[in-house]
């Protein structure tokens, strides 16, 4: 059996601050809040806690964009309420999470101001400046979040990198100091306690030196970047840089936000014996819903093709890597939305079968605030009732360009925009959800009213319930951490059924992701088999799969 350790045996839990709790009333979640609320993630039954960037920043990208790595955002509080969020943690046996932005600061941060001061100053290679090219950008690549991903800078008559947003100016890596900084950086909270970094976007700190234009289709106004941005000629020497001088000397969890990773790459980021990272998160089941405008766009995921990238994931990294396990963060919107049914008559049920056919797989799950609530989508009516900068920029880009009306922007938002994680925790059926006493900074779903942690908490059927069985049956059952995977019935296009076996013991996992009662008859061998979990009180036939059940049968 593979090597055990504690963090393939963990269930984490993602907190976006700004949406979590408001301890102090002016409608933005803070530290204090969260550890107002350790007792409920305790009762859930997680052990690890990942908290979105929480560092002093001017908040161009709630947070995503950092001026001091080592401060806290006045909104959330202080260093001290850090402290005391960690300690209480540690406490309750939660073990917390950093995310660590390194791919790009804010043009806010020290480094910055300094860099773009002079072409001599001891900073200007901290970043990626490039002159003019025939008196435009130096490449045609494209912004992440809209517009070229270059900034003219008036002082040194010279362009910076940006892959996201212009206030982020991305670092580089090339730069041996800038290295040191930020593992200096990493161990500095190391020291202080905390167990481990999400590294957002970490595939794409090494870029092609060349800088060359990305190819573009012939209505495209920019070149494709991602072969010269996304797992680069110096991202492995890198990692094992980092692990060597830093991650290595402590007990930690790691976890790569990696696009555009295929599994080869992921045995090379997460593999057993690479000493990069633990595990990455891979997105490929999350782009299966794309249109010709990417992210924007009325599709669904197609079910088979879904089955066969989570498979794949799950057969390829066997016995060399580790994988992770998600349908929401605060980049997605809400699954039981997207691809459950969020109608009042099969949102519990929906939620619950989606909840069972991700945490009964291989790999280290991670849940979303809300996720356990079923949380769903929330409908705007404005573009004014936005808040993330992505959306913002799409909405002018698009419009500008013809390239959708704004009835049609707003459709895809509502479905697609990563708004839709950020609407605040819905802990009770009180005004603002009990989220705050203030004015929220982005508006409550008005169904908090029936869809709240509160309710649910008392309720033996409630979907919290059923998170809080599968999480226990993760800790005492080893096949769920260990065991093998297989996919059966492949090209079923309603019925996602697959195995977990270790030694003995094999469990039947059975998910219906339609609203339609289907015909299946179990496998023999699991006739007799024990049912440990399923979304219906009662079952009493073994070849009827109602509509969005779930069953795991095992056999010993």
């Amino acid at each position: 059996m593979e090597e055990k350790k504690w963090w393939k045996e963990s269930v984490v839990y993602q907190i976006y601050p700004r949406s979590f709790m408001d301890s102090n009333g002016d409608g933005i979640g803070d530290l204090n809040g969260i550890t107002s609320k350790l007792d409920y993630l305790k009762d859930l039954g997680v052990d690890v806690i990942w908290i979105s960037p929480i560092y002093e920043s001017p908040n161009d990208d709630n947070g995503y964009d950092i001026s001091n790595y080592k401060a806290i955002m006045k909104e959330f509080g202080s260093m001290e309420d850090f402290d005391r969020l960690l300690s209480e943690a540690h406490k309750r046996n939660l073990k917390i999470v950093m995310d660590l932005v390194f791919n790009h600061s804010s043009d806010e941060h020290p480094w910055f101001v300094e860099s773009k001061k002079s072409l001599d100053n001891p900073y200007r290679d901290y970043y990626v400046w490039k002159p003019a090219k025939d008196g435009e950008e130096p490449n045609n690549w494209r912004s992440w979040f809209s517009g070229p991903a270059w900034e003219y800078s008036k002082e040194t008559d010279m362009y910076y990198l940006h892959i996201f947003s212009k206030k982020q100016p991305d670092l580089n890596w090339e730069n041996d100091k800038v290295r040191e900084e930020l593992y200096s950086i990493i161990d500095w909270w190391c020291k202080k306690g905390v167990d481990g970094f999400r590294m957002d976007v970490i595939n794409f700190i090494s870029k092609v030196q060349s800088y060359p234009d990305g190819q573009k289709e012939d209505d495209q106004l920019y070149g494709d970047k991602i072969p010269y941005i996304a797992n680069g000629p110096r991202v492995h020497e890198f990692l094992q840089e980092m692990n060597k001088q830093v991650l290595s000397k402590y007990d930690l969890i790691t976890v790569g936000e990696t696009t555009h990773v295929t599994t080869e790459d992921a045995k090379q980021y997460a593999g057993f014996d690479t000493h990069e990272l633990n595990m990455v998160f891979q997105f490929e089941h999350m782009t299966l819903d794309y249109g010709k405008l990417g992210k924007w766009s009325t599709n669904r995921i197609p079910f088979i093709p879904l089955k066969k990238i989570l498979s794949k994931w799950q057969y390829e990294l066997e016995g060399k890597a580790w994988n992770s396990l998600y349908w929401e963060n605060h980049d997605q919107p809400r699954i039981v939305s997207r691809l459950g049914n969020d109608s009042m008559e099969y949102r519990d049920l929906s939620a619950k079968m989606l909840g069972t056919c991700l945490l009964m797989m291989k790999g280290t799950p991670y849940i979303y605030q809300g996720q356990e609530l079923g949380m769903t989508n929330i409908e705007f009516q404005s573009i004014e009732d936005f808040r993330d900068v992505e959306i913002l920029n799409a909405y002018d880009e698009f419009l500008d360009n013809k390239l959708a009306t704004a009835e049609e922007m707003m459709q895809y938002f509502n479905l697609k925009g990563r708004d839709n994680a950020r609407t605040p925790m819905q802990w009770d059926e009180s005004e603002h959800a009990g989220f705050t006493k203030g004015t929220p900074w982005i508006q409550v779903n008005p169904n908090y009213t029936y869809v709240n942690a509160k309710s649910q908490i008392k309720d033996s059927n409630s979907i919290y319930s059923y998170y809080k069985e599968l999480i226990r049956f993760r800790k005492e059952m080893e096949v769920l951490v260990y065991g093998t995977y297989n996919l059966l019935e492949e090209n079923d296009e309603n019925l996602y059924v697959y195995t977990r076996t270790l030694g003995n013991t094999t469990l039947l996992v059975i998910c219906n992701f339609t609203d339609k009662e289907l015909s299946y008859a179990i496998p023999r061998e699991y006739e007799q088999a024990k049912i440990i979990i399923n979304n219906y009180p009662h079952r009493t036939n073994n070849s009827i799969i109602r509509p969005y059940e779930a069953v795991v049968y095992c056999k010993e």
